[in-house]
């Protein structure tokens, strides 16, 4: 089968899916032929064929506030335009296209590829109420701005009027779409690799360094992982109830995993970065020579942290969920996560996870000392947490999944799956 993947950056989310094309390939060699369009980068795959389109020149600010993110996508989706041309004319006909919704690049590939079908990544659909916007009182929305949070839906609203088909991750973010795309977009859980990603029962048993982290067998690690710090994930909210926790347990240490950058939401109106906001306002509070801000880590050095955590801390606003959560389910960390939808289709309190009050810095750190001081109750989570990553968050499944969705689209036999070539590693976020 010949496949057309597109995302502005490689290999975005199908780093699993094409490692299951390529065994495919491996097993009996040239039965998919796979095509990547992207936006340039150094991101490559020995077997996949990576074509880039020019990256699109920012916009002007004499573009409505409203519109430039949609001014931007439409410039993407002229560039993409063009580069599936490029491929045409190389007599490249893919059987389907599949891609993310996101950023625009896929509104005109019809054309490109009159009758080759799309099956496109819808991730979140914005809106006013019952999701992120003013969910966080500290930071409210002004009315006169809402009307750019539908703006953003620009996008979303042109991918659907393709009538092509899609997927969503989660059910919440499936949820936030409205009632009449519901049977275009197919819910599809995402799964994690549970050879990589599971316990280590030996990890406490040595020191651990990472970065400036040392943490010792009978010290007691709390780990928090964001793809960038800032209050969409609760950094602040932990940060707030750090000066409890370290009161209460000379015994712990920090380590906060994620960068400067913002990856949803406003930056900070001080300018800088949250992560120097929280700072000037913990002051004096906060007791640095045990709480490790270790920027953006290697994969290997992530996944180390929470096999030896203690307990591990995921907040987020009503969004998109990261996949942190889910490998530190699949890790079987005892997971202290917010009490928004995001966290609990995930997390059942007492049965997988503890659920806190992401908003509330004083109930975050009472639960958090709960999980640090009951080891009864943490063996009892972390084995809960296990099981419910093997039960809903296999990758085995969601690649099966996913290739029977793209046979029932396209009308093809795929090969069967092959698992052992599966590994992935996934961004954090």
């Amino acid at each position: 089968m010949n496949f057309l993947f597109v995302h502005q950056n490689f290999p975005g989310q199908y780093l699993h899916i094409i490692r299951s094309l390529l065994a495919d390939n491996a097993a009996r060699d040239g039965t998919h032929q796979i095509v990547f369009m992207t936006e340039p980068n150094r991101n490559n795959m020995s077997g996949v064929r990576k074509v880039t389109y020019a990256r699109p020149p920012s916009v002007s600010a004499s573009v409505h506030l409203d519109a430039r993110e949609f001014e931007m996508a439409t410039r993407r989706s002229q560039a993409a335009y063009k580069g599936a041309l490029q491929i045409k004319a190389l007599g490249y006909r893919p059987d389907i296209i599949i891609g993310h919704h996101g950023w625009g690049e896929m509104l005109n590939l019809t054309d490109a590829f009159p009758g080759v079908p799309i099956l496109g990544y819808f991730e979140f659909y914005y809106r006013i109420l019952g999701a992120d916007v003013n969910f966080d009182p500290e930071f409210p929305m002004a009315e006169a701005r809402y009307s750019a949070v539908r703006g953003k839906n620009a996008v979303n609203l042109l991918a659907l009027s393709l009538e092509q088909y899609g997927q969503s991750p989660t059910r919440w973010q499936h949820g936030t779409y409205p009632k009449w795309t519901h049977k275009q977009i197919r819910l599809l859980h995402e799964g994690v690799d549970l050879e990589v990603c599971k316990p280590d029962p030996l990890a406490r048993k040595t020191p651990l360094t990472v970065g400036s982290l040392t943490v010792k067998p009978r010290q007691k690690l709390l780990t928090y992982v964001a793809r960038n710090l800032e209050p969409y994930r609760g950094f602040h909210t932990l940060m707030r109830a750090l000066p409890e926790i370290l009161k209460a347990r000379p015994d712990v240490i920090v380590s906060m995993v994620g960068g400067d950058e913002v990856s949803y939401g406003a930056t900070p109106a001080t300018g800088g970065s949250w992560r120097e906001v929280m700072l000037r306002e913990m002051g004096d509070r906060l007791d640095l020579s045990r709480v490790h801000f270790l920027g953006k880590l290697p994969y290997e050095q992530h996944l180390a942290l929470l096999k030896r955590s203690d307990a591990h801390v995921y907040l987020s606003y009503p969004f998109v969920a990261s996949w942190s959560l889910r490998e530190a389910l699949a890790i079987g960390c005892v997971v202290v996560g917010g009490d928004t939808e995001t966290v609990t289709e995930f997390v059942t309190h007492g049965e997988n996870g503890l659920i806190a009050p992401t908003l509330d810095a004083a109930g975050l750190a009472r639960t958090i000392l709960t999980a640090l001081g009951d080891k009864k109750l943490a063996a009892r989570l972390r084995a809960g947490a296990r099981a419910y990553a093997e039960r809903h968050l296999d990758l085995h499944d969601y690649i099966a999944s996913y290739r029977a969705y793209i046979e029932e689209i396209t009308g093809q036999r795929l090969l069967p799956p092959t698992p052992a070539r599966r590994r992935i590693r996934p961004s954090l976020g």
